[in-house]
């Protein structure tokens, strides 16, 4: 029964094989994506890490401004300290998952 159907059509002309082209040839890939990607990380940990320490710096002259007026205060104003060191920590996290 299916032998009548083997004859149908052309038979497909046989094309020469081509040999494999390397990936740098097959597709283009811009030289300076790697640098972009890097400056990237970079940026991330320079500017978190210089945030963090100017809002440590801020925070610590509003601490010591607290502790000459109202001492017993002082402690409560340890949060800001601690979310600026916070701050600090996701730039080299943030360059760690870029890299």
């Amino acid at each position: 029964f299916f032998s009548d159907f083997a004859s149908c059509g052309s038979p497909r002309p046989k094309q020469a094989a081509r040999p494999p082209t390397p990936l740098a040839q097959s597709m283009p890939i811009e030289l300076e994506a790697p640098f972009w990607g890097f400056m990237g990380a970079a940026f991330a940990l320079v500017f978190s890490n210089m945030g963090a320490a100017y809002g440590t710096g801020k925070s610590g002259i509003g601490i010591s401004t607290l502790g000459v007026g109202q001492p017993e205060l002082i402690m409560k104003s340890i949060v800001p300290v601690v979310m600026a060191g916070g701050v600090g920590i996701y730039g080299p996290l943030i360059a760690v998952i870029i890299a």
